[in-house]
């Protein structure tokens, strides 16, 4: 049996996906399953929609929010933080950011260490990741 890091007993929980609000669940997941080459799952529900990682893990989802309720965060501002982003691994950091850009993306102008990661914008302003593996 697994057990936590702490030792203090078998895990609660599975992690099954991280969830993006969004005001077009639809277009939002067509933009990360290009970054993922992840196919957008069946849907039956045109306000969440989930890519289908193949089994690979953790997946993720866009869930609609009522029109005009999405501002995007200010990062690295505080006035309307981040609440969680994702981090992508890729091989190459000027080759992955060139396809980021040419699906959507925009690169932010804050870079902390854009030597081992580089933050991105997706089309609805979420942050995210792209490391160096």
């Amino acid at each position: 049996m697994s057990t936590s890091p702490a030792g203090t007993g078998p895990p609660i929980a599975r992690f099954a996906l991280f969830a993006l609000d969004c005001p077009d669940p639809l277009e939002l997941a067509r933009f990360y399953s290009r970054l993922t080459g992840w196919p957008i799952a069946e849907q039956t529900d045109a306000d969440w929609v989930e890519l289908d990682s193949g089994g690979a893990g953790p997946t993720l989802a866009f869930q609609q929010i009522a029109e005009g309720g999405f501002s995007p965060p200010e990062w690295p501002g505080q006035e309307r933080p981040q609440r969680g982003h994702a981090d992508f691994d890729v091989p190459d950091l000027d080759a992955g950011e060139a396809a980021v850009l040419a699906i959507g993306a925009r690169r932010h102008e804050v870079q902390p260490a854009p030597d081992s990661f580089r933050v991105f914008l997706d089309p609805i302003g979420h942050p995210f990741c792209l490391v160096k593996a």
